[in-house]
């Protein structure tokens, strides 16, 4: 007999809590084998192909196109293992897609599926009335099978799976396991108002509680107080005063919701600083000048600044760094891994070029020039997304001089760069024309003092305005 097991939205990488349903590319009563793609999710910081880690037939999908669900709602369910002539799809060569038992692999960054779960439950059915199939008739499911909630998707169908085994399962959990509430907004809700979660079914997939189940819970209280002569709570804030401004509500979720997240973080837990400079620049255009001029693969100010960042950081391993509160530690990086601000359609990205200290110039210039691409494109993976030491900010592309830069939490520091105009400026003595860029250096005052964040900075400064420093390092 089969097993339905289910798949589950896996963790897609470092800070993501949801993602969007953007196509399906199975259908149910589809065959799959290990690891093949089964659904596109766009979350908030790149587009992704979610390999299923079960071989069988499609018995479920939950989530219609364009659907936002939390990491562990459930995707989709697959039977596995000899098919019932009842259940759907062919599954006559199921048994060929692969052995669900089979590992397989490290196909996403933070998901492997290298076993099966160790334990499943299984759903005890309900007792039936004389004349109705047995307890032998019933179908033994993964701890809890939403194949049997086709309510959360339209597109679901059961394989074989009664109604009666979901609510079994529903009140085995709430009997017994946890409380099926994911975030911790309904949970704090709950609390505040004194309802108890273990009392309530959740109108989401597999019986998930939602804000508005809450709500519902203190609008029938509310209810039941006015009528026995409770006075009536105020539907809205008490007119007086000022009246409130009209205008439109944008969601604060995907891109811009996961930078708000990660700045609003950087700002809580980092005590950060920041100082500035301005440098002449003039040399350094210059040199890069030469260099193109010289033929060969033309190379960006971008990466001519960032390998000044890390001969900086060479010098000043401190801000390469991140504070581990809880074993109360500064922990030392040894690679630097240098994430650059890249602004595209869907919002503010951060890739990470991995070992630049390791790269030349035209190295450098030729992997911010792929990941500029792929983050336009929306195609960058959750592995170039995350894992930064270092972030160099160049927003002088958007025309304006300086900045005080937010650190990009777990990091310990941020150099921003202004734009590069001519102003007057003292050279050799004489006022004259010259390039002149402001850069800012925000950084956690936890890893180090001024003196080596000002240390930092002047030596990026002095490699901007004289190149020929920087090859003392190389």
């Amino acid at each position: 007999m089969a097993q339905v097991l289910e798949f589950r939205l896996p963790d897609l990488g470092e800070g993501l809590t949801e993602a969007e349903v953007v196509r399906w590319l199975v259908e149910v009563g589809d065959v799959v084998a290990i690891d093949q793609p089964v659904v596109e999710v766009e979350t908030a910081k790149a587009m992704v192909e979610v390999p299923c880690p079960y071989a069988g037939v499609v018995t479920a999908r939950f989530g219609e196109e364009g659907a936002e669900l939390p990491v562990g709602a459930p995707l989709l369910t697959v039977a596995v293992g000899e098919q019932d002539a009842g259940d759907a799809g062919d599954a006559g060569d199921a048994g060929d897609a692969g052995d669900a038992t089979e590992g397989s692999g490290n196909v996403l960054v933070g998901y492997g599926t290298g076993a099966p779960p160790a334990r499943r439950r299984r759903v005890r059915p309900a007792p039936m009335a004389s004349g109705s199939r047995g307890a032998s008739g019933a179908v033994e499911a993964a701890a809890p099978v939403a194949a049997a909630a086709p309510a959360a998707n339209g597109s679901a169908r059961t394989a074989g799976v009664p109604a009666v085994a979901h609510a079994t399962a529903v009140a085995e959990r709430a009997a017994e396991g946890p409380v099926p509430v994911i975030s911790p907004l309904v949970r704090r809700l709950a609390r505040e108002n004194g309802v108890d979660l273990r009392q309530l079914s959740g109108s989401g997939p597999e019986g998930l509680i939602l804000r508005a189940d809450v709500e519902d819970v203190l609008r029938a209280d509310s209810a039941r107080g006015r009528g026995a002569g409770a006075p009536a709570a105020p539907a809205t804030a008490p007119t007086a005063g000022p009246a409130q401004a009209s205008g439109s509500r944008v969601p604060l979720k995907g891109v811009r919701g996961a930078v708000a997240d990660k700045l609003s973080r950087s700002r809580r837990e980092i005590p950060d600083a920041t100082c500035w400079v301005d440098a002449d620049a003039t040399e350094l255009m210059r040199a890069r000048a030469a260099m193109n001029a010289a033929g060969g693969q033309k190379i960006s100010l971008l990466a001519l600044l960032a390998r000044i960042c890390t001969a900086a950081l060479a010098r000043h391993p401190e801000l390469n760094s991140r504070v581990d509160m809880e074993a109360r530690e500064i922990v030392r990086l040894d690679a630097v891994h240098l994430g650059f601000a890249a602004q595209t359609e869907r919002g503010l990205v951060v890739p990470v070029v991995r070992d630049a200290h390791t790269r030349d110039a035209e190295s450098l210039t030729a992997e911010f020039a792929r990941l500029t691409e792929a983050a336009r494109a929306g195609t960058l993976t959750p592995a170039e997304l995350t894992g930064g030491t270092f972030t160099l900010n160049n927003y002088g592309v958007f025309g304006v001089d300086g900045s005080t830069p937010i650190i990009n939490h777990p990091e310990a520091a941020m150099l921003g760069v202004g734009r590069i105009v001519p102003k007057p400026w003292v050279h050799e003595g004489e006022l004259a024309v010259r390039q002149v860029v402001q850069l800012s250096l925000t950084f956690d005052h936890r890893v180090c003092d001024g003196g080596t964040a000002g240390g930092f900075l002047r030596y990026v400064a002095d490699c901007v305005e004289q190149p020929a420093v920087l090859l003392r390092t190389l």
